[in-house]
């Protein structure tokens, strides 16, 4: 009766606001007597991003302990913290993910029809849409993925056999040769230091915060094309050329009303800055003109929230957008809400890793002033398809992400610390013209490669946001593509597993496999093979070098619902 008690407690009152979601999490420990400063489980999940949550769920539904920890206060990552919808390929809604990606989308579209006062037309939509976004088939709010996430830890949480540390971030490790022993993590809340003792650990951190501290051998910005191979690398390695991140941000739109935001401290520097970029930026990034990914041409993106005709190629306020008030009983919002995650705030003047904590913080915050003085922008100086200037209608909607700020909780993380791999995905695998060139085909009978190892699939355009050495977007076409085994196992520490975007592609190919479904994927199969090991007692590497270990552990990926290749 009481475990029933406590079921109900994290499903029903965290999904109403009765309590927050840390204080349910800080209670469970204390129901569990978990007060301790060494925690054991059978698997440890460093990050609670979505790799992170595929990997615990895959876990625990095969019985083992789990210990995960997570940065923020909310679990779920890129869908969450960073605020997201996810970008997934066209063919989602049937094939291409995981039974259990799908299913979280399906409890996404049943949370909405549960709890939101939708119109009957649009309930009525096997593939409801909330936001209607063009980017996705489910655009929706980053804090309905939050609830639907806690809803389906609850039972875990409660029984004891899942402890979620959150708040908590990743500070050291203890290695016994080529094993790890136990990984720290530190309190934020000030509550001290963890020691994580596991069989397994599973790097889902967002930037591969593991593989220092533990001494796994890794990668970070750009390999060079002589290393490589690959058509699109980069002519010299420079481990600081890395992919812009995005401090995100919600807004809606409230006619007649002022709410314009006070003039950021930086909003000077950000209204006059030119990115230096090869090709170059057409102009100041605070504009609507910017570089189109695939063409390289000077482009102009549309945005209107007050139903006019915006003109230019995207419509920015249809683009990322969570809610279609017009979905909804009228009164129910004041208008649609947006989430802003374009070109206009990607930020090029520093890196999340390679720099001291203190540099990561300070870029952060300047990324956090880049967002809030492109929503000033937006209220004061955009251009309008009537002559005027700005939108002081534009309301910013902190409140939905989480934050104080009034932007997300996390950075949009697009590049990783990356494993230096036991097998590592490049170009020449995935890219639809260089594997015409490997391969001599083309149309039908062109398909990226396929590997005897194969524990996932995903299909995405390798998608390059500008870097921080000054490279232009880098955009071109894929194939549909698996995800080998080989590419989660470090070269020589033999039990942590890559959960995440630190997987073994290069920062070419890390471009299409960092995405919602395909790290979900990663984070599940991470999970399953380490339940598979502890079981048959045998390690990762053993697995996959060994045809009949291997083909035992894809048979059972396969029953767990894991699609390994595309039909």
């Amino acid at each position: 009766m009481r475990r029933r008690t406590f079921i109900r407690s994290v499903a029903s009152l965290t999904a109403s606001g009765a309590v927050t979601w840390a204080e349910t999490v800080r209670a469970s420990e204390a129901f569990a007597g978990r007060a301790d400063r060494e925690l054991h489980g059978d698997v440890a999940i460093l990050g609670g991003s979505l790799g992170g949550c595929a990997a615990a769920l895959a876990a625990l539904r095969q019985g083992l302990r789990v210990v995960m920890t997570e940065e923020t206060d909310w679990i779920g990552g890129q869908l969450t913290s960073q605020a997201v919808p996810p970008d997934e390929h066209r063919w989602i809604e049937t094939h291409g993910a995981n039974a259990s990606y799908r299913e979280l989308r399906t409890r996404i579209r049943d949370y909405y029809r549960a709890h939101y006062p939708l119109i009957e037309s649009a309930r009525a939509k096997p593939e409801l849409n909330p936001g209607n976004g063009s980017v996705s088939r489910l655009c929706h709010e980053p804090r309905v993925a939050l609830a639907v996430l806690q809803d389906w830890f609850a039972p875990w949480l409660s029984s004891g056999q899942l402890v979620l540390l959150l708040e908590h971030r990743v500070t050291g490790a203890d290695v016994d040769g080529d094993a790890v022993r136990a990984i720290t993590v530190r309190s934020l809340r000030g509550a001290g230091d963890r020691v994580l003792t596991a069989a397994y650990f599973l790097d889902a951190t967002e930037l591969g915060d593991c593989l220092p501290v533990t001494g796994t051998e890794f990668v970070t910005g750009a390999e060079a094309r002589s290393e490589t191979g690959e058509l699109h690398a980069a002519e010299v390695a420079d481990p600081n050329n890395q992919q812009a991140f995005t401090m995100c941000f919600a807004i809606d739109h409230v006619p007649g009303e002022d709410h314009r935001i006070n003039r950021p401290a930086e909003y000077d520097f950000w209204r006059s800055y030119v990115p230096n970029l090869t090709p170059p930026w057409p102009g100041r990034l605070l504009d609507f003109t910017y570089t189109h990914p695939s063409s390289g041409e000077a482009r102009t993106l549309g945005f209107d929230p007050t139903g006019m005709r915006p003109g230019g190629i995207i419509n920015l306020w249809t683009y990322r957008r969570l809610i279609d008030a017009g979905q909804f009983h009228p009164g129910s919002y004041a208008g649609d809400i947006i989430l802003v995650n374009w070109p206009q705030n990607d930020y090029l003047l520093g890196n999340l890793v390679g720099v001291s904590d203190e540099e990561r913080e300070g870029h952060i915050a300047r990324a956090t002033e880049l967002s809030l003085s492109l929503m000033y922008w937006l209220q004061t100086e955009a251009p309008r398809a009537d002559g005027g200037e700005g939108f002081p209608s534009l309301r910013l909607r902190g409140d939905l992400l989480g934050s104080s700020t009034g932007v997300a909780k996390y950075p949009y993380v697009r590049e990783s610390r990356r494993i230096r791999a036991m097998f590592t995905v490049l170009e020449e695998h995935v890219g639809r013209e260089q594997r015409a060139e490997v391969t001599g085909k083309t149309g039908e009978e062109l398909r990226a490669a396929s590997f005897a190892d194969s524990v996932g699939v995903g299909s995405y355009p390798i998608d390059l946001h500008p870097t921080t050495a000054g490279d232009n977007y880098i955009d071109f076409p894929t194939l549909p593509f698996e995800v080998p085994l080989g590419a989660l196992l470090p070269r020589r520490v033999t039990n942590l597993i890559a959960a995440c975007k630190n997987l073994g592609v290069t920062h070419v190919t890390g471009g299409c496999y960092r995405l919602h479904p395909v790290e979900w994927g990663i984070g599940e199969a991470a999970g399953c093979l380490a339940a598979h090991a502890i079981r048959e007692k045998k390690t990762p590497h053993q697995i996959r070098a060994t045809a009949g270990l291997l083909t035992d552990f894809q048979d059972d990926l396969v029953r767990q619902g894991v699609e390994i290749r595309w039909p």
